[in-house]
């Protein structure tokens, strides 16, 4: 088994990974990678990250006993509360780090894609925060099964652009930013908001989610009384939360890792977004890791209730965690999803995002001792999808 499942110097985890991109973006991505790790890893950009982190975005987010969900896994459960950050969800830890690097490398304007919007709303607000002009494209399908996040971007001040190729979701998003990126390199910075595309991306976005993971190594001895997890458990996209969750994990064995993934209508159905199940090797966005595609290599269309999950491919470290048997994959319906999140707002009065319910559904599917001690990020709220909950609760029985 691989031991050390961080980035080389190559842009590679393991086989997975590198920079396949076009020849107008060679020199911006050169730069970045050239300058990223130097940069964050300064004390002045550490201070005034940290700083915004605690006294702008929230941090620390709670570490948060479940006692349902610790009577029905019959163990404890404990669910890191990203939701409870400003804007909502994990994704505001990415855009500051990322808004302050690109003040650092003296860019002058931000573009970004997003699914579920979440990432777009963060990007917006720390685009507001720092003054950037910011351009944001959104799948057309997914602006109008998340209007209320396209809406927040816009009171930002943030440009929505719909991208209306292909499926019209996150897929396609990226697509278009990354078209944009092409024509105007120098001046422009795209805020990549999950831990896929060319490297420095993945690790960049890791490196900014990890202090979750850096978080839960320091809250769980006082509220577990044990040195560290049993299990981390965190949903899958593109894979952003889920790095930051694993990040300071991903060496320690005894630490087990489980991934949930959405698997739509259903693994057989075809209407699935089950990378890591089903996915073959191939390159997307300018890495190579496992995607959903046809014979010809091309991706297929994917599909998930879930928009921030809806992506055919996922990022290069995961795919490396699950070929390696570093971490386990569980895969979660739509139904299943929606049931946990139901359950979990009636009995504790948590709404999670869609994307975040299909962690609390994976749960049921773990076997669990007694004495584990569990970590489940909840990424994100559920206030984005309640046309969603409310369309689907009555069919569900609730």
């Amino acid at each position: 088994m691989k031991k050390d499942f961080y980035v080389d110097e190559r842009g590679y985890y393991g086989e997975f990974g590198g920079a396949f991109v076009p020849a107008p973006l060679e020199k911006n991505v050169e730069e970045l990678r050239a300058c990223y790790r130097e940069i964050i890893d300064s004390e002045a950009f550490q201070t005034e990250y940290r700083a915004l982190l605690k006294n702008y975005v929230g941090r620390p987010s709670p570490l948060y006993l479940s006692p349902s969900l610790s009577e029905k896994c019959g163990c404890k459960i404990f669910l890191k509360r990203e939701d409870l950050n400003h804007t909502g969800a994990h994704k505001i830890n990415n855009t500051i780090g990322q808004i302050l690097l690109a003040k650092h490398m003296g860019k002058k304007r931000i573009i970004a894609e997003t699914g579920a919007g979440q990432h777009g709303v963060a990007t917006a607000t720390v685009c507001a925060l720092f003054g950037f002009p910011c351009t944001i494209y959104m799948g057309a399908v997914d602006m109008e099964r998340q209007h209320l996040n396209v809406e927040k971007m816009r009171l930002l001040g943030a440009t929505v652009v719909p991208a209306t190729s292909g499926e019209q979701t996150l897929q396609d998003a990226v697509n278009e930013a990354l078209m944009e990126w092409c024509a105007a390199p120098e001046e422009t910075f795209y805020l990549l908001g999950s831990a896929v595309g060319p490297h420095p991306y993945p690790d960049l976005v890791s490196r900014l989610q990890a202090i979750i993971s850096e978080e839960i190594q320091m809250q769980i001895p006082v509220v577990a009384g044990v040195e560290k997890p049993t299990h981390l458990v965190a949903c899958v996209g593109g894979g952003s939360n889920a790095a930051g969750t694993f990040f300071h994990f991903l060496s320690d064995e005894d630490v087990k890792i489980t991934i949930a993934e959405a698997s739509g209508k259903g693994l057989e159905t075809g209407a699935t977004a089950a990378t890591l199940t089903l996915g073959k090797e191939g390159v997307l966005h300018g890495s190579k890791s496992l995607m959903m595609q046809d014979e010809k290599g091309d991706p297929l269309p994917p599909y998930s209730i879930s928009a921030g999950l809806d992506y055919p491919g996922v990022g290069p470290l995961h795919a490396t965690l699950v070929k390696t048997g570093r971490a386990d994959v569980v895969t979660v319906t739509d139904d299943e999803a929606l049931t946990a999140a139901y359950e979990l707002n009636r009995k504790e009065g948590i709404l999670p995002a869609i994307e975040s319910a299909h962690t609390i559904a994976s749960l049921s599917k773990i076997k669990f001792a007694p004495t584990d001690v569990v970590v489940a990020t909840l990424s994100g709220r559920g206030d984005k999808d309640i046309d969603t909950y409310l369309h689907h609760a009555k069919r569900l029985g609730y």
